[in-house]
């Protein structure tokens, strides 16, 4: 197994206190080792069968359909239940009780009586109940924006215009997406020894995908059901544009607090991968594929539209600095450090958003370096104490390790302002204002600073007293500080799971841990509603299910719009 500490680029990584910078984690783009990018790969490169064997919807699209996958080492069915949603219960929030679609993706073949048994269930999400052979339980609600007008465009013999899918670049957004062991489906550890989707989210990814398929089928199915004579089917560069959509708020954020060590290996790929790139040679075909790249780049967000302000901003100073980044490198000699000086004058001349965007496009340009990296991005997670540690060791330890924690003036009001806490109607986390709201008794304990800083704190008072005693004995007298001492021996040798912020600070923006997630599972076109909610969209510009047998070149990040040509519905 890889790790930040065996690798002949370990001394190259970027250093934890710049990588895992909370605003710097808050500006990841997608890049070749996000989920969807891996999961693609390894779906294209093994040939897997995704055969409809059901289709049973009506004019209206409403009904079931089923599709088998089969792979190298085993076979799955994805079943999928469109229904009737009145308007009024169409809902992006984890409260909603009532989907246009919600779907399952589970192991092995689907009998009548297992069909009855999902129909039950399925739509009724978490308050339905599901056994182990679910992998992968999800909703997902019709795009009102784009829905109707493709719909209605296919429906009269016309194809949509393409600018309605750089607005919103899909048919269906997904609300969750549950995998994991929630609500008795199959837990990850059941997935352990699967070829087929080890790594993490692979799964999930892969279902989200499947619903992009049906998305483009089922819309097709109902524009020939609207106007036999007249309609067509879907232009297919507007089949690789479209994507899914996904509607995320805080629920997700913990995860990476509550995950260091995945964290850190999530971080740690990416930055080996990044230093691996550092010691590759530039020359003039990966030049020019670097030029083609920051301008595909420059023109995804371009298309890229927010309402929100904050976002808006960042973006339009990234198009800036792409253009400055351009400009620069066009008149630069070619050298063997041309790629470092590129990354000096970045640091140097951009913002955050740049920054990380060169990040992902360098990425791309050696990817018989960076591919590997993606099968390294799992662990067997789990924090062991060691007892016998004398308490100078774990001194030593908390003031080397976390010295960043310790850092932090922890004292005032502003510093303790957000509490998390765990909704008890949907289990589901949230954010709430100390001074304002009730059940900070109840908070969880994501304020990792904190932690640190009252363990160091009482552990100094006690080896005061107790100098040669050892972890046991301090913990036996001060037993609360069991978790913390787990992990922070767990997290000894891991440089990057720790997020370096105060996570209860008046002016953390939660959707920088939105936004950091979901750039590794591959999302785009990030659009915040707030600073603790966004949508996103997965897969666009991917090769479709028609595709899987032909040759597959793995370029299809930052997806452009299509010529405005498609939109006269020419064939």
């Amino acid at each position: 197994m890889m790790s930040h500490t065996d690798t002949d680029t370990s001394s190259a990584l970027r250093p934890a206190a710049r990588v895992m910078d909370l605003e710097r984690l808050g500006s990841h783009f997608q890049s070749r080792l996000s989920f969807v990018r891996s999961s693609m790969r390894k779906m294209m490169n093994e040939q897997w069968r995704i055969e409809r064997t059901r289709f049973d919807l009506d004019a209206e699209g409403f009904g079931t359909a089923i599709y088998r996958i089969d792979t190298a080492s085993a076979h799955y069915h994805c079943v999928i239940f469109s229904m009737y949603l009145q308007p009024e219960k169409r809902s992006d929030r984890v409260i909603a009780d009532q989907w246009d679609v919600s779907f399952v993706l589970l192991a092995g073949d689907v009998d009548e009586q297992q069909l009855a048994d999902l129909r039950r269930n399925v739509p009724l999400q978490e308050a339905g109940r599901f056994d182990a052979r679910v992998l992968v339980l999800s909703r997902a609600n019709r795009s009102l924006r784009n829905f109707e007008r493709f719909l209605g465009a296919l429906a009269e013999g016309c194809q949509p215009d393409p600018r309605q899918l750089a607005e919103v670049g899909y048919l269906y957004r997904t609300t969750a997406v549950y995998g994991n062991g929630k609500f008795g489906i199959a837990d990850f550890s059941c997935l352990q020894g699967n070829a087929d989707f080890t790594q993490p989210f692979s799964a999930q990814m892969f279902t989200v995908y499947l619903l992009r398929h049906f998305s483009i089928e089922q819309i097709e199915h109902m524009a020939r059901a609207r106007n036999p004579q007249r309609a067509v089917g879907l232009d297919i560069e507007l089949q690789r544009y479209l994507g899914v959509g996904n509607s995320t708020g805080l629920g997700m954020a913990p995860f990476l607090i509550n995950h260091p060590q995945l964290v850190d290996k999530w971080v740690c790929a990416r930055e080996t991968a990044l230093a691996r790139f550092f010691a590759q040679p530039a020359y003039l075909p990966r030049l020019h594929r670097f030029q083609a790249l920051l301008q595909r780049a420059r023109q995804h967000l371009q298309q890229t539209s927010t309402e929100d302000q904050r976002q808006s901003g960042i973006d339009r100073q990234t198009l800036a600095d792409l253009d400055q980044l351009s400009q620069w490198f066009a008149g630069q000699p070619v050298s063997a450090d041309l790629w470092s000086r590129l990354q000096d004058w970045a640091e140097l001349n951009t913002g955050l958003g740049c920054q990380e965007l060169l990040v992902s496009l360098l990425l791309e340009l050696y990817p018989e370096q960076v591919d590997p990296l993606a099968e390294q991005m799992s662990v067997n997670e789990g924090f062991r104490l060691n007892a016998e540690m004398p308490l100078d060791a774990l001194c030593t330890l908390i003031e080397t390790r976390y010295r960043w924690a310790l850092d932090y003036d922890l004292k005032g009001a502003e510093a303790n302002h957000f509490f998390w806490y765990r909704s008890a109607e949907k289990e589901e986390p949230r954010l709430g204002e100390r001074a304002l709201e009730p059940g900070a008794e109840k908070e969880m304990q994501l304020g990792i600073a904190h932690n640190i800083q009252r363990c160091h704190r009482a552990l100094l008072a006690y080896r005061e007293q107790h100098p040669q005693q050892l972890t046991a004995h301090f913990l036996l007298a001060q037993p609360s500080f069991k978790g913390t001492v787990c992990r922070l021996q767990g997290m000894a040798r891991c440089a990057f799971g720790e997020i370096r912020a105060n996570l209860m600070d008046r002016n953390m923006l939660p959707i920088h841990l939105l936004r950091c997630k979901l750039a590794f599972f591959g999302a785009g076109k990030f659009d915040p509603k707030s600073s603790r909610w966004v949508r996103i969209t997965l897969f666009q510009g991917a090769p479709l299910v028609s595709e899987i047998d032909q040759p597959f070149a793995d370029d299809w990040n930052f997806a452009v719009m299509p010529p405005l040509a498609t939109a006269a519905g020419e064939h």
